[in-house]
């Protein structure tokens, strides 16, 4: 690790976040660009997940093992058919590669889901908003900036050869923010009688051809 000086950095940081493919099932981008050339620093994104959308934690346990992302789910045992009213906020620390087409860029991807949301009144989708992540910098032997960057409350290595927690830091000013929407599909409760009527009537209709077919086929001793 070097030292390195950020100064420039801190003030220069930008964040932006994006969401994609379609559906229920996206890939979150999250990109990064410090003021200068941060090499020899590890970089990561601390993101806030609120209860209308998750991330997969076995899921995310197999693209580790594949080495396609790198990231520290908090709290790592979640209810994943949990809806969204009995679901638990998440906390995500992403760590972020350099990205070849520019020196001072990092960026990451990781699968996140939507949770299912109860039904709505006079509209047909529920909004679930995506706060923008925190970048957090970590700097080997190296001393930032008092006046740029504050310590932040993160225990986890700033890499997979650390043997323990290392100090990571979060800038004092504020990066350009950007909020992401994600836009889930839900039923109309005005027609929560006709979703009921129509359920029972199919339960009852299957549940009686099941009968039938017992009665008919079945070995009664």
């Amino acid at each position: 690790c070097v030292t390195l000086d950020v100064q420039a950095a801190c003030r220069d940081t930008t964040v932006t976040q994006e969401l994609l493919k379609e559906g229920f099932h996206r890939d979150l981008l999250v990109q990064a660009e410090l003021g200068e050339d941060a090499g020899g620093c590890a970089v990561a994104a601390r993101m806030h997940l609120p209860p209308g959308i998750f991330v997969d934690p076995y899921e995310l346990a197999t693209l580790q093992q594949h080495n396609l992302t790198k990231a520290v789910l908090s709290p790592d045992v979640i209810d994943l058919e949990a809806p969204e009213y009995s679901a638990r906020d998440l906390s995500l620390l992403l760590f972020l590669e350099p990205d070849a087409r520019c020196s001072r860029c990092f960026r990451a991807a990781v699968p996140v889901h939507a949770r299912y949301h109860r039904p709505a009144e006079g509209t047909e989708e529920a909004l679930v908003v995506l706060q923008s992540p925190e970048v957090l910098l970590c700097c080997c032997h190296s001393h930032l900036s008092a006046e740029c960057w504050e310590p932040a409350e993160v225990d986890t290595p700033c890499s997979s050869d650390s043997t323990g927690p290392c100090q990571w830091h979060s800038t004092k000013h504020r990066p350009a923010y950007e909020e992401s929407m994600l836009r889930v599909p839900v039923g109309l409760r005005e027609h929560s009688s006709l979703v009921c009527a129509l359920t029972l009537l199919t339960t009852g209709l299957c549940s009686g051809l099941i009968l039938a077919a017992a009665c008919k086929y079945g070995h009664f001793s």
